[in-house]
């Protein structure tokens, strides 16, 4: 029992370089190896190999365009699918007397405003999700390449998990300042009654009323919300996906076919998804209340809900989240294979790091 949890803990993906090295077998108290090298790895740079056989060069801007189209579709139609469990959790977070839970609020729902109540703000739902995709997956690719350029080779092998949650986060900054006022619409519509029943309704009528304002004013608490998210939905994948393909799929990637290619996309997105919702839902909860009332801050709203008022509606948002994750995860990935669009493996140690340790001839 105890030599597997020293495994997983060695296998911690954020582990510090050095611990890395030494959980790879690459590294110990001295730099030369225990035994006779092994056959070379392939080394693995950001820019694609065998560029030939791909629709476009990594790092171009047709390869940023496609990743920013693939962020598009992945966000969303995900976001929109789950509007009806999306606009339950919202409720439940606005008004826990009247929802008192995940199945109760559905019942309440489908009595007050029949089937088609479940569908409130689909209109804003897409419209902001599909921008935040856009930026948030095609900038995460931008910021990828361009703090990679920065560290260099070397560096980007032994700080990669950091590297992940830079560019994530780079890339959620202007991703949440595309979804701010779709979102704000969004919350209006569904959670407070009379207000609005669509987009078209809810705009013209937030703007009369505050200005400029009503859109934007939740974008500080959406930045506490998604920022680490987002970064815990990157880099989490990422690492993930390397740890399946190290430990859990039986053969290299390159030998795996692109449909078991995407069934470890799937799962990683899933796992990924789950650490996402927690460790985001309590500025979910303050932006869901924030949007609804007029004139709060969201230090009012925080202290007003308190530690167990903030986690309300949790198990729905790791449903829906964790779901949302996967399949956004699995489209992202998908759109690529379709557009043959790079897509580098996972990474290995640069020849010239192996050289500098003694791990080559």
């Amino acid at each position: 029992m105890f030599s597997s949890v020293a495994h997983l803990a060695r296998a911690n993906p954020f582990n510090a370089p050095h611990l890395q090295l030494v959980h790879d077998g690459l590294a110990g108290p001295s730099s030369s190896p225990a035994g006779p090298p092994g056959p070379p790895r392939r080394s693995r740079s950001l820019a694609a190999a065998a560029v030939e056989e791909y629709s476009c060069e990594y790092g171009s801007m047709k390869f940023y365009a496609l990743c920013g189209f693939g962020g598009v579709l992945s966000c969303g139609i995900t976001h929109t699918a789950v509007v009806p469990l999306d606009l339950v959790k919202c409720r439940m977070q606005v008004d826990p007397q009247k929802y008192k839970g995940i199945f109760n609020g559905f019942s309440v729902t489908l009595k007050e405003d029949g089937v088609r109540g479940l569908a409130k703000g689909w209109a804003p739902t897409f419209i902001g999700y599909s921008m935040q995709g856009l930026c948030k997956f095609g900038f995460y690719e931008v910021f990828k390449v361009l703090y990679s350029n920065m560290l260099g080779e070397e560096n980007t092998y032994l700080w990669r998990t950091s590297l992940y949650l830079a560019a994530s986060a780079s890339a959620e900054f202007f991703a949440d300042i595309a979804l701010a006022p779709m979102e704000a619409a969004k919350v209006r519509i569904q959670t407070q009654p009379g207000y609005a029943n669509t987009l078209r309704d809810a705009a013209p009528k937030m703007y009369k009323e505050e200005g400029l304002n009503a859109f934007y004013k939740g974008v500080a608490p959406l930045w506490m919300r998604q920022i680490p998210y987002t970064m815990m939905k990157f880099a989490c994948f990422e690492r993930t996906v390397e740890a399946l393909y190290k430990f859990v799929v039986p053969k290299p990637r390159s030998e795996c076919t692109k449909g078991e290619q995407l069934v470890v996309t799937f799962v990683a997105g899933y796992i990924a998804g789950v650490f996402c919702a927690i460790v985001s839902h309590p500025a979910d909860s303050v932006v869901s209340v924030l949007n609804k009332e007029k004139g709060s801050t969201a230090t009012q709203v925080l202290q007003r809900l308190g530690f167990k008022g903030v986690w309300k509606g949790l198990f729905a948002r790791i449903i829906m989240i964790g779901t949302l994750t996967a399949l956004q995860w699995f489209i992202y990935d998908s759109v690529k294979v379709y557009f043959r669009l790079p897509r580098p493996p996972p990474p290995e140690m640069p020849e010239s790091l192996k050289k500098k340790l003694g791990l080559t001839e």
